[in-house]
């Protein structure tokens, strides 16, 4: 019994003892899932949103092939195509891939990019939708101005702060919160004295010291980080010639902007397509994308005016006052809030590129705010302000569109073929009088020319050639002066007695032979016209 009991144990043992490898493979398995899963997630690729609003859809793409200008080193890449660019209407789509500083295989991260060009209340359902408690923290948005109108540029950030200020109003509760969360990181980053370090920490030997918020900085928070590009920037020597502008109105306007952006703790910079500009850096570096291989601070810069780069949380407003004296910075950031808390006169009918309204509203002073009017009082386009002998000569042409030019060439090319008909049916009338009166003259004197070609035509009568056509013409002429002597000899006295009576039968006999004669000559004519050149009978 006690045998039986030991040898089911040892029976149990070894069985436990067989099954204990077979329990070790679950723990592995789990093991391998757990490392495939983090090499999965390390992988994946960060993603970031982009928002850019304001300027053409031309303009937009102009800024993000600025915003693209790594080209990758490896051939397969190299000759990727590029995403198309949907923003001809409404609310535009495109991404981009974010290379790391070798410009190799290696992405650090891929942008999506919308791109919105009207600030229209109507189009605020299109963007409401992105932003949830997901989309904020990845987000930046970006407000596109041209100096190719810098006169509109208070306008058109007005206008675009407004409505984004509306969006963010209507968002969830935890978007919301979101929205808090991020504007508070931002407002915490730590600065440096010099540069703007993008990763938000100074140097390894400076203490980590957060800096307090100057006076005007951070007044009107957006919820989201907000960067201003001035496109166009080559422009600003064309102010200079064709609507006199001087130093003192670029400095105006770049005081007026950075105290404007020192409310929303945006970061400014002037960019162009002729020259070389750190708006990839800026960008990134506002989301959150950083090199690996290449640190590199971003230096800020007031002084080029064709380069400014402001970035965020550095500008003051002692800064600001350095730049030019005189500017009223206070005033300015007080009017501003009151600006942007009024509804957009953008969305009012009746207004002009210049804010002057049109409908005679007598409030207008009310409905556009207290700053606007300062500026573009002071910023005012002068090209359709200038007189013609105040103008400078320049080599600029204005060129109208394809289109319009067509359509004068239209209009000129159906008033020619109109006078060349005209003409043409004048010349026709012509020709066919001339050709009636001709065919009459041929008809008349065809016998004439005939004769002129086959030359005279004459008979022998009793051995004496004679003209057949002279003795035609003078039977005629003979005839013509019978008839007109008998007409005049019937209107006299009668003849007397003592006359012979043959004499007053000779004028009837004569007109019969002359008739005789003339018929018979009249014969040969026209017999000897229809042989060949000319007929001359033989003697006897």
């Amino acid at each position: 019994m006690n045998r039986r009991l030991a040898q089911q144990g040892s029976r149990a043992s070894n069985i436990t003892s067989h099954d204990q490898p077979k329990n070790k493979d679950e723990p592995e398995k789990g093991m391998w899932s757990s490392m495939l899963d983090s090499v999965a997630s390390g992988k994946k690729l960060p993603e970031k949103n982009l928002i850019v609003l304001g300027g053409t859809p031309e303009t937009q793409k102009d800024v993000l092939e600025t915003l693209d200008t790594e080209t990758p080193k490896r051939p397969q890449i190299r000759h990727k195509k590029k995403p198309i660019v949907a923003n001809d209407f409404a609310l535009g789509y495109t991404y981009q891939d974010v290379l790391d500083a070798d410009h190799e295989v290696d992405i650090l991260a891929r942008l999506s990019i919308y791109l919105l060009s009207e600030p229209s209340p109507s189009f605020a359902p299109l963007l409401n939708p992105l932003f949830t408690p997901q989309f904020i923290p990845e987000a930046l948005l970006v407000i596109l101005l041209d100096w190719n109108e810098p006169w509109a540029w208070v306008r058109q950030l007005r206008d675009w702060i407004v409505l984004m200020r509306s969006i963010t109003a209507s968002l969830s509760d935890s978007s919301k919160e979101v929205l808090e969360v991020t504007m508070k990181e931002w407002q915490e980053k730590k600065r440096g004295t010099s540069s703007y370090d993008p990763s938000g920490s100074g140097t390894g030997t400076e203490p980590s010291v957060t800096l307090p918020l100057s006076q005007g900085e951070w007044d009107e928070p957006l919820g989201l980080p907000l960067c201003v590009v001035c496109h166009n920037s080559d422009r600003i020597n064309a102010l200079e010639i064709e609507q006199s502008w001087r130093e003192e109105d670029f400095d105006f306007v770049l005081q007026f902007l950075r105290t404007i952006l020192m409310k929303h703790g945006a970061s400014l910079i002037y960019t162009s397509n002729s020259s070389r500009n750190f708006l990839p850096m800026l960008i990134h570096s506002s989301l959150g994308i950083h090199s690996m291989l290449k640190k590199q601070a971003l230096k800020h810069n007031v002084i080029d005016r064709e380069k400014v780069l402001v970035p965020p949380n550095w500008d003051s407003w002692g800064k600001i006052r350095v730049l030019r004296e005189g500017f009223d910075v206070e005033g300015v950031s007080s009017g501003w809030s009151l600006d942007i808390s009024a509804p957009p006169v953008a969305s009012m009918k009746g207004h002009t590129e210049n804010g002057v309204a049109k409908n005679g509203d007598t409030d207008s002073s009310k409905a556009e705010g207290n700053i606007l009017p300062i500026y573009e009082s002071t910023v005012p386009n002068r090209s359709s302000a200038i007189s013609s002998k105040n103008q400078k000569p320049t080599i600029e042409v204005s060129v109208p569109s394809m289109q319009t030019f067509l359509a004068s060439q239209q209009e000129t090319i159906a008033r020619l073929a109109a006078e060349e008909e005209n003409s043409s049916n004048s010349a026709s009338t012509a020709t066919s009088s001339a050709f009636n009166t001709n065919t009459t003259s041929t008809s008349l004197s065809s016998h004439e020319r005939i004769a002129e070609h086959i030359g005279p035509v004459q008979v022998n009568m009793g051995g004496i050639q004679v003209d057949a056509d002279d003795m035609v013409r003078k039977l005629q002429s003979q005839s013509r002066r019978d008839v007109s002597s008998s007409s005049s000899k019937d209107a006299e006295v009668e003849t007397p007695k003592g006359k012979k009576e043959g004499a007053s039968i000779s004028t009837p006999e004569m007109k019969a032979q002359n008739e005789a004669l003339q018929s018979f000559f009249s014969g040969l004519v026209k017999r000897g016209a229809s042989n060949t050149p000319r007929v001359t009978p033989g003697k006897g």
